[in-house]
């Protein structure tokens, strides 16, 4: 699969002395291992500079069929080996825009923005498409990514793609538009408190008429707010609406 990429897919190694932040906190790794262990999701730490996984959690959504040591091992291999060969350019393609549209943000800011895309990882000889997210955690000198966590799960969508990039504690979101090839700014979805209350209380597991007894409306009114939400999210069920305001941090 390797032929599918080119030297241009990752960043270059750093020369040494340009790692700016190199004695910041030394027990991020255990934070990262305990901030795993707390939820659904893969986690990873990617270190670009030297081109390997510096942390990879136990979950087994992103091993595919691998440990985790395994696939700290492989380093960047692993991508050539486990990411479907037709969105090999796909990738390519996102590491390039990311790296364009971070030049664009002041180097203070940077560690604020997270990219979000979706990709098939090939896990015993199937194809699963997976949501990526990447924070940068440290930079170089230079403003350059440096470290990024990353988080996986399973995609909402249906096809590849789906590339977004957030800033913390805004409601602004850029998505890249692959025909027009430019990055495009709009708001988050806006939810209200009572979507957000139905939303709350079927993530507990509650049906409609527990959560109509709970906020003191009739079931009608429950399958109402169910439905504009459905609309508002574009999704066609109560699981992938909980997917959704999950990976988009709405709820």
């Amino acid at each position: 699969m390797s032929e599918n990429f080119n030297g241009s897919f990752f960043p270059e190694r750093g020369k040494k002395g340009v790692l700016s932040e190199e004695n910041e906190q030394s027990n991020y790794l255990e934070i990262t291992d305990a901030f795993s262990r707390a939820i659904y999701m893969s986690v990873y730490i990617i270190d670009y500079q030297k081109r390997h996984f510096e942390y990879v959690s136990e979950n087994p959504l992103f091993l595919c069929g691998n440990t985790a040591d395994e696939v700290k091992e492989m380093g960047y291999d692993f991508y050539f080996k486990y990411v479907q060969k037709s969105d090999a350019d796909l990738l390519q393609k996102i590491d390039k825009i990311r790296s364009e549209f971070y030049e664009t943000i002041p180097v203070n800011e940077r560690k604020y923005y997270t990219l979000s895309y979706d990709i098939h990882l090939v896990n015993n000889n199937k194809a699963i498409l997976v949501n990526q997210k990447l924070t940068p955690l440290f930079l170089t000198e230079k403003g350059k990514i440096w470290k990024a966590m990353g988080v996986v799960s399973l995609s909402t969508n249906t096809n590849s793609g789906n590339i977004t990039i957030s800033k913390q504690g805004t409601n602004d979101y850029w998505w890249y538009d692959t025909q027009d090839e430019v990055w495009r700014n709009e708001q988050k979805i806006k939810l209200s408190e009572r979507e957000l209350d139905v939303l709350r209380y079927y993530a507990q597991g509650y049906t409609i008429n527990k959560i109509a007894e709970k906020i003191f409306v009739s079931p009608d009114t429950i399958k109402f707010h169910r439905r504009k939400l459905f609309e508002k999210m574009q999704v066609s069920n109560i699981s992938e609406a909980l997917a959704f305001v999950t990976n988009n941090k709405l709820l």
